[in-house]
């Protein structure tokens, strides 16, 4: 089911049983560019990915399952990725810059000994993602001030022993209004049942089955643009993990595989537009969304999520 474009009229997407003219659409501006701060350097000594200098990423045909020794390079960066995302998120309050909460995650990742592996991905110019509000993914953080009432997706994911840990979460900046939270929760149970149905022998749209069915069954759409993907010496491999149910995503998940499962929910339409940038992604109906990301290995009788902090 397509979610319309919202018209004046129409009951706004946070559930306030408003007309979306008297609600957020005449409360809520746009989120929009601000300016970025120079690039942060990255010290010598710390061993980068491929595409460090270049901006072009290395492909090569990584298995898709990996050894024990790589699933332990990368169980640790995977950890550190989770704390550094956790104490990043401890930051966010009304009156921080997201270019501030860059500045922290750079200074982290190097401070472990790792690469912030967004940084010149594909020319993407910071460390971090900030997605508030009504963008979808891949904001570039700038000098804009969190607000009271936003919400702010913050993907980090680190290099760290020759392997990537991606991880992200939605947080709630001060007050917010009860169907954005109700949206940050519904995506939190999303992202759970999704990894949830990762099994050996069964194809991996079973997560965007899961994903879809509850997202859909609470009012709510999944972004389909962008999806999970296999992670491990790269950043993203072939292996496409699509959030909502796709008959063609067939791949059969086995011990040992890699990747992230991390659904995008949308209060409104899932459709989306590219910013000017080329990298921010917003709905197109300025409806929220929230996203929660873990990166996961398939066991014998589930999946391991690498991606939580050591404590």
């Amino acid at each position: 089911m397509v979610a319309p474009v919202l018209k004046p009229n129409d009951p706004c997407w946070c559930g306030s049983g408003s007309k979306f003219k008297r609600c957020h659409r005449a409360s809520t501006e746009r989120v929009r560019p601000g300016r970025l701060s120079p690039t942060r350097p990255v010290p010598a000594h710390i061993p980068r990915p491929s595409y460090a200098e270049t901006g072009i990423p290395k492909d090569w045909d990584e298995p898709l399952v990996k050894s024990p020794e790589v699933i332990e390079r990368m169980r640790r960066a995977g950890r550190a990725a989770a704390e550094v995302l956790r104490d990043a998120a401890a930051l966010v309050k009304p009156g921080i810059t997201t270019d501030e909460l860059d500045a922290f995650v750079h200074d982290e990742c190097i401070r472990r000994g790792g690469y912030p592996s967004p940084l010149n991905y594909r020319g993407f110019p910071k460390s971090l993602c900030t997605s508030v509000n009504e963008v979808i993914c891949h904001g570039i953080p700038d000098n804009r001030r969190l607000e009271d009432g936003d919400i702010v997706n913050l993907d980090v994911t680190i290099f760290l022993d020759g392997v990537h840990g991606d991880t992200n979460l939605t947080v709630p900046v001060g007050t917010v209004d009860p169907g954005s939270l109700r949206l940050i929760e519904v995506t939190r149970e999303c992202t759970a049942l999704g990894i949830a149905a990762v099994r050996p022998g069964q194809p991996v749209n079973a997560i965007g089955r899961a994903i879809q069915t509850h997202a859909e069954a609470n009012g709510f759409e999944v972004v389909r643009a962008f999806i999970g993907h296999g992670i491990g010496e790269q950043f993203h491999t072939n292996l496409q993990i699509p959030h909502y149910y796709e008959r063609r995503a067939r791949t059969v998940m086995e011990p040992g595989m890699t990747f992230t499962v991390e659904p995008m929910i949308s209060a409104g339409s899932w459709d989306h537009d590219i910013w000017d940038d080329d990298w921010t992604a917003v709905t197109v109906d300025n409806s929220r969304v929230a996203q929660f990301e873990h990166t996961l290995v398939v066991t014998d009788d589930g999946a391991e999520i690498l991606t939580l902090p050591g404590d």
